[in-house]
């Protein structure tokens, strides 16, 4: 146990600042809270405790829960176990092989008093299984819950039994608990007292076995209803950093084969907002990471970038054995791994504001700082800071891009052309040393279909036939010029791309140059998003940008009356399960706002995206929205959302905040509009209950 002192609340700048004045680099960052400090004094552990620690560095390891769920059996773990080892998985540190709920049998508790696995699946008991795991070189983890087991409502529990489950899991030989609070919130217990005393149990127990402590407190996050502060998942920041090597900050990361990218974003968010409680031997928990259930590659890799950056433990939750070769080289890549187990120890924050692009920074003990250029958005993006605003001073750095392992000068911008849903990550140190100046290039913008000249866009509608415009600009961020770089587009097959004007023959320190192209998209292409993206090649090397995407739409709505709802969409979102057309999301319910049944519209639960080709053929959308009268049945948590009709990136239509029983209607001049998104969002209190409606959606074409 160490003794902590108790820090004022600070904003990132400070953190920034004291962070970086320990690596001995003077800092002069003006950097942006991740989130108001609020509630009272956060607690932050000493770093001398560190080296007493268990995990003085976030602990890495594998999960049972998403991989193998609740009923495994020890063939299966010692399966993965070896995997870990022949993988490399171990070496690179993942070398906890944890049991999450399951292990245990029907009746968890036998007539000693003592917790007992299942006999049938870990027929050699849970000490044997330790045993195994041990002579592999791993670390072995276990699950428990704090609250009294409660049948029905949670597998097993240790409430009244914290002292004999303590000694019983140090006596079989564990090295981590995770420690749920299921039935402990079931059982109306207070989380701060009863994480307390299983700690202390933890701590002294009968075997003298150090063991990492995560507190798990997740199913009392605001997404589940309206707990009192105190109880909340969010809370655990002012009490964990004294008792526990981590502590989850949210709700779970995602169901069982439904992580998404929305949902790694929230629980990222949540984990920023109290980073001064971090350091050696304790960490913010966001959750698990989740290759392969349900994001795609690049958001898994954003989800490593952004977990490196937080200091956060990095525990897989799927079955590794299934995994791609993909997945394993993001898992495994050895300069992220070294950003998140860096000594220091300290939890990255925002530099600069919060929005669809971000910058977070976290310092490290060789007195580079690590960045994330994020982008949250639904197209490809650039993203720039300055190494000042990083707190770094001089007039040359050496950037890493710990992804592609490209090693550049810059004389003090930051910048990265960076995906969809994507973050750079790049490791940035003051040197005196010259290299290949930083050229970056961003993604392609077009900005002309035919001869009408339309908003520089990365993510463009089109029809089949349509000659497009798109531009590349190149930025040389270093200290020496860039000469000759030679640019190329590529786009799909049969497409065409022809060079508008000769490329630049230098492009020099600090400055930028354009390169523009005639994109033709071919008579009869069908329906689909397509993907053009440039590649440039000069003295600093191939630089390739993330994909600017071309979507072809189904054919523009034409006549008066127009149902929307029931023409082809281009693409539709909604916070969970799928929009449904005609009915309220989830149920196959009619669309019902204050008693009145609507016969046509959309139904989705929030945040929500839903997007038409209007190809400027139309001149007025007119309609309703509301929140569902389904929500009534649910609760009377949640159920509120704001709506946004938005034409060509412009908010056209707002509606405020929505609540029950009322439909707000709306009349809107589209005239001209190519591309037509209608929005809604959680109006900033979770989406739970939040099942809301568009309504009698009529276009005039």
């Amino acid at each position: 146990m160490f003794t902590v002192r108790t820090w004022a609340a600070r904003t990132s700048a400070a953190l920034l600042t004291t962070a970086l004045a320990a690596t001995g680099l003077a800092a002069g960052a003006t950097a942006a809270p991740a989130a108001p400090a609020v509630g009272p004094a956060p607690a932050g552990p000493d770093a001398a405790s560190a080296s007493d620690s268990p995990s003085p560095t976030p602990y890495q390891g594998w999960n049972t829960y998403y991989g193998l769920g609740g009923d495994f059996s020890a063939d299966e773990v010692l399966d993965v176990a070896d995997f870990l080892v022949s993988s490399g998985l171990a070496d690179a540190g993942y070398d906890i092989v944890w049991l999450d709920g399951g292990w245990q049998a029907d009746v968890p508790r036998g007539a000693d008093g003592r917790l007992q696995g299942d006999p049938a699946r870990f027929p050699d008991g849970m000490a044997a299984l330790a045993d195994e795991i041990h002579d592999r070189g791993l670390r072995a983890g276990i699950y428990t819950d704090a609250g009294p087991y409660i049948p029905g409502t949670c597998g097993l529990g240790s409430g009244g039994h914290y002292q004999t489950d303590a000694d019983t899991f140090a006596e079989w030989g564990y090295d981590a608990v995770k420690v749920d609070f299921l039935c402990g919130i079931t059982a109306d217990l207070d989380p701060q007292e009863a994480f307390t005393a299983f700690s202390d149990a933890l701590r002294n127990n009968s075997s003298g076995r150090p063991m990492i402590f995560n507190l798990c407190n997740p199913v009392t996050s605001p997404d589940w209803g309206d707990y009192p502060e105190e109880q909340q998942s969010t809370w655990s920041w002012t009490y964990a950093p004294d008792i526990a090597e981590s502590w989850r900050t949210y709700t779970d990361v995602g169901f069982v084969g439904q992580i998404q990218f929305k949902d790694v974003l929230r629980n990222f968010d949540a984990n920023a907002r109290h980073p001064e409680v971090a350091g050696p031997g304790r960490f913010s928990d966001p959750d698990y990471l989740g290759p392969e259930l349900g994001m795609t590659t690049e958001e898994f890799r954003t989800q490593m970038s952004l977990w490196t950056v937080a200091a956060a433990p990095l525990v897989i939750s799927s079955d590794p054995r299934t995994l791609s070769q993909e997945s394993m080289n993001i898992l495994l890549d050895e300069d992220v791994l070294a950003i998140d187990q860096d000594r220091l120890g300290v939890q990255g924050t925002r530099v600069g504001a919060a929005g669809t692009t971000e910058t977070w920074a976290k310092p490290l003990a060789d007195g580079s700082v690590a960045v994330a250029l994020l982008n949250r958005g639904d197209r490809p993006a650039e993203v720039a800071t300055t190494a000042r605003d990083l707190g770094l001073h001089g007039r040359s750095f050496a950037v890493l891009d710990t992804w592609t392992d490209a090693r550049t000068q810059s004389s003090g911008t930051i910048r990265a052309a960076v995906p969809a849903h994507g973050a750079a990550l790049l490791r940035v140190t003051p040197t005196r040393h010259d290299g290949a100046p930083r050229l970056v290039a961003s993604p392609p913008a077009f900005t002309s279909v035919g001869a009408d000249a339309v908003a520089p866009t990365t993510d463009l509608l089109a029809a089949a036939g349509d000659r497009l415009t798109t531009e590349v600009t190149l930025h040389n961020d270093g200290s020496a010029p860039v000469r000759d770089p030679r640019v190329s587009l590529t786009v799909p097959e049969g497409w065409t791309a022809r060079a508008l004007g000769a490329a630049p023959r230098v492009v020099r320190p600090g400055g930028s140059a354009t390169v523009a192209f005639a994109v033709s998209v071919p008579a009869g292409t069908g329906t689909g998003a397509y993907d053009v993206a440039a590649s440039v090649s000069s003295g600093s090397g191939r630089v390739t940008t993330p994909p600017s995407r071309v979507t072809v739409a189904p054919a523009a709505p034409s006549g008066g009356g127009v149902v929307l709802s029931r023409h082809p969409w281009v693409s539709a979102s909604s916070g969970w399960m799928e929009p449904t057309v005609d009915q309220s999301v989830g149920g196959g319910s009619p669309l019902t706002v204050a008693g009145v049944v609507h016969e046509t519209g959309i139904g989705v639960a929030t945040p929500s995206h839903v997007r038409y080709y209007l190809g400027g053929a139309c001149t007025a959308l007119t309609g309703s929205v509301g929140i569902d009268d389904v929500v009534g049945t649910v609760g009377p948590e949640g159920g509120t959302a704001t709506f946004d009709v938005v034409g060509d990136g412009k908010t056209l239509w707002s509606s405020g905040l929505v609540e029950r029983g009322e439909a707000i209607a709306f009349d809107v001049d589209v005239t001209g509009v190519r591309d037509l998104t209608l929005e809604v969002g959680d109006a900033s209190d979770g989406g739970y209950n939040d099942r809301a409606d568009w309504l009698t959606l009529t276009t005039t074409c």
